[in-house]
């Protein structure tokens, strides 16, 4: 888990982790700032996408007790973290933040078409992402059990269409957001029950096809990404 050493510290991912950045040297990044606390939580996908496509970002970690003092908070639309800033460009709300980056860097489609189904199968996996959340948060002592029996339910819905896909991805013959989305919805379930995917080979192969990709192996695989928990009450 990182901790900071002050509320904010600046971080610069690489394909060897997070490195801890001067003040000079932060105008030489890209245009990219993450805003949040110490943990993958709803930036997950968005850092495993911007790794993937080579983008750099750096990190304002927020110590807990500082977002508690509620200065912060007001300057958020929602009152809530994530913040993704791009340039003077400053959004909310984490799947906006894939869509955007998606837009930018052709992770969105090849056209309307495509973007449509991408941002349903978007939607679906935030469904599935909501029931996963409120598990842990509110019911991870009596509720997971039943949550893993069930979850086969939610996980044949996206088998159905991997198992269609030439290409291995949602939707056409390139990667978009909702791959990102997905794979990592995935790899926290794999975490929960990690069997979850065993009677999945379409997901199976879909997870160890995004984990081979080169540029995400190496994020994974940095002490960064696994120190930082998945959830913030350390429960996955």
């Amino acid at each position: 888990m990182i901790t900071p050493s002050h509320t904010h510290r600046n971080f610069i991912p690489n394909t060897r982790g997070l490195k801890a950045l001067q003040e000079p040297d932060l105008q030489k990044m890209a245009p990219y700032t993450i805003t949040y606390f110490a943990v993958r939580g709803r930036c997950g996908a968005l850092r495993i996408m911007l790794s993937d496509l080579g983008q750099e970002w750096k990190e304002i970690v927020v110590n807990f007790d500082e977002w508690m003092k509620g200065d912060l908070k007001k300057t958020c639309v929602f009152g809530q973290l994530p913040k993704l800033q791009d340039g003077d460009l400053v959004l909310f709300q984490s799947n906006t933040f894939l869509r955007h980056v998606g837009r930018k860097h052709g992770a969105y489609g090849k056209n309307d078409t495509e973007a449509a189904l991408i941002d349903m199968f978007n939607d679906g996996v935030e469904d599935l992402r909501i029931k996963y959340l409120k598990m842990i948060y509110q019911e991870y002592d009596t509720g997971k059990d039943a949550y893993i029996k069930d979850l086969p339910n939610h996980l044949s819905k996206f088998e159905a269409v991997l198992e269609k896909s030439s290409s291995g991805f949602l939707v056409g013959g390139s990667i978009s957001f909702a791959d990102y989305s997905l794979f990592e919805v995935l790899l926290n379930h794999q975490v929960l029950s990690p069997t979850c995917l065993d009677s999945f080979p379409a997901l199976n192969g879909f997870v160890q096809k995004m984990s081979s990709r080169p540029k995400i192996k190496a994020f994974l695989d940095s002490d960064a990404y696994k120190k930082l928990p998945i959830n913030g009450n350390g429960k996955q």
